[in-house]
């Protein structure tokens, strides 16, 4: 590709110049290829997953037990039938990067930065990925869209907001901007 092709300059939706493997919290939401109910189902308003719906919650969760720089809380997280929305805190920035400072003067690498936000993300999602496409029968065919949206959580009144629209979140379902098929 070259720089005249529209497509080759993506944008980023992170903030920009923000460093996302320094200590915080993150809210962040991550839609399935196409907005497909892949997950379960809302009946009378609560969640029900379905087989995929139970490796998505389960590799959420799990995450912590291989990634000692994250932090997940259980009110702090819901899968819907074609998203997520989660609170992700990154704890102890000591050496979080993964690069010495002069591997950092030179550039930095492709790909997400190690034990950053979006390192986490993306093994999240390979590992989902992984799981139900060898269910599905269906190698290489993607379950989630190609980004995510994540909102820097910067106090408890944007942490109490946040945490209630997560719980809250199946209830909305019909009126909920994800929703492809509301009634």
């Amino acid at each position: 590709m070259t720089s005249s092709n529209p497509y080759y300059h993506r944008h980023s939706i992170r903030l920009p110049g923000h460093d996302y493997s320094q200590e915080g919290a993150y809210y962040i939401t991550i839609c399935t290829y196409n907005r497909q109910n892949l997950f379960g189902e809302i009946v009378n308003n609560e969640m029900i997953l379905n087989e995929y719906g139970e490796i998505v919650q389960y590799e959420w969760y799990y995450s912590v037990h291989i990634r000692n720089e994250i932090e997940l809380f259980e009110n702090e997280f819901i899968v819907m039938p074609n998203h997520i929305h989660g609170i992700v805190r990154i704890i102890d920035n000591v050496g979080a990067t993964g690069w010495s400072p002069l591997q950092q003067q030179l550039g930095r690498p492709h790909g997400p930065l190690k034990k950053s936000l979006s390192s986490f993300v993306a093994g999240f999602k390979s590992s989902v990925t992984k799981q139900i496409n060898q269910i599905r029968q269906t190698p290489g065919i993607p379950v989630w869209q190609r980004n995510y949206y994540e909102h820097i959580i910067r106090d408890t009144d944007d942490l109490s907001r946040i945490r209630h629209y997560i719980a809250n979140n199946p209830k909305n379902w019909n009126n909920d901007e994800y929703n492809i098929n509301p009634k």
